[in-house]
């Protein structure tokens, strides 16, 4: 099972517009702002909406509409809040095999966090720690 990276669920070298092998390349791009493309790759990989992922990285619609005709950046709050969403992702598919499982995962509530999905708490640090922690459980075969 290949690992997936934080930079190749934000659509790579490519759409991120630089090597991201080199340390730091990835918070060099966060404080650049990520591409607006690369948020909406990962809203297709987790099969959310548009309103969806807009409103999981704290963005108004309109506004990310108008930034994806410009071909325009995130800021740097709204590109940290996706890389967490990203981190999150690419360690659940590393934990349960497969993207489609990972994306279903997140969306379903589960009692581990007090019948919450798991994307509702990724909008906070501790909330991202208790996911974490949740999959960790998983790997590692302790009942969750």
């Amino acid at each position: 099972m290949a690992a997936h990276t934080v930079p190749d669920v934000l659509g790579g070298d490519i759409v991120l517009g630089r090597p991201m092998s080199k340390g730091g390349a990835l918070a060099d791009v966060i404080r650049e702002g990520l591409p607006v493309k690369s948020l909406f790759l990962l809203a297709e990989r987790l099969n959310l909406r548009q309103a969806e992922i807009s409103e999981k990285i704290g963005i108004p619609r309109r506004t990310l509409t108008r930034r994806l005709a410009q071909h325009s950046r995130l800021t740097a709050a709204e590109s940290d809040r996706a890389v967490r969403l990203a981190q999150v992702f690419s360690n659940a598919i590393d934990t349960l095999g497969d993207e489609e499982k990972a994306a279903a995962w997140l969306k379903t509530p589960n009692r581990a966090l007090r019948g919450g999905r798991p994307l509702d708490q990724l909008d906070t640090d501790p909330g991202v720690r208790e996911v974490e922690s949740v999959l960790g459980r998983i790997a590692y075969g302790v009942y969750s």
